[in-house]
């Protein structure tokens, strides 16, 4: 995803849908000028294929997975991309293979990356080809003494692309019960 104003070339359409997992606790750290997330599938489904009984499915899905902690230590790096990993990944893998079963027309980063990428958190992605080594070493040294960070995640929460921005949509709970 990209931040409000569209990186350029990313094919974001209006209507689109992405599931993302939210991360307060590192908004102090980003610079994508939009919140801390992990995305668990981008693009979900189109606005206009989200009816009753796409909601209820989600709905079922996330019931079906236990809440869980990410913690962030370290960052990684995808040309002109800073990011945190996330520790453990695999509870956002999980998610987003049973999504992809259940949806297979919903193809993370519409294949640009193959399979996708793998979890991870954007720090920064408005870096040019000459200049995003040094800018992330910089960002790196001033980010470094917040970590780790460590979210609770309760949640994973459905955004829209609504012109130019994304927008919250709903929130689906994680466990039983809820």
């Amino acid at each position: 995803m990209t931040d409000g104003g569209g990186a350029v070339g990313w094919p974001d359409v209006a209507g689109d849908t992405a599931l993302t997992i939210k991360v307060p606790e590192a908004d102090p750290l980003v610079r994508t000028g939009i919140a801390a997330h992990v995305t668990v599938l981008y693009p979900f489904l189109h606005e206009s294929r989200m009816d009753g009984s796409v909601h209820r499915e989600l709905l079922d899905l996330f019931r079906s997975h236990d809440a869980f902690e990410l913690t962030f230590t370290g960052f990684g790096r995808y040309p002109g991309v800073l990011y945190l990993d996330p520790t453990p990944a695999d509870p956002v893998r999980a998610l987003t293979k049973e999504l992809t079963a259940r949806w297979p027309e919903a193809v993370p980063y519409r294949g640009l990356f193959g399979e996708g990428l793998d979890p991870h958190l954007t720090v920064a992605n408005h870096e040019g080809p000459a200049t995003w080594e040094r800018a992330y070493d910089a960002l790196e040294a001033q980010c470094a003494p917040a970590l780790p960070v460590t979210s609770r995640i309760e949640a994973v929460h459905l955004i829209v692309r609504e012109g130019d921005r994304w927008r919250d949509r709903t929130a689906y709970r994680l466990g039983p019960g809820r």
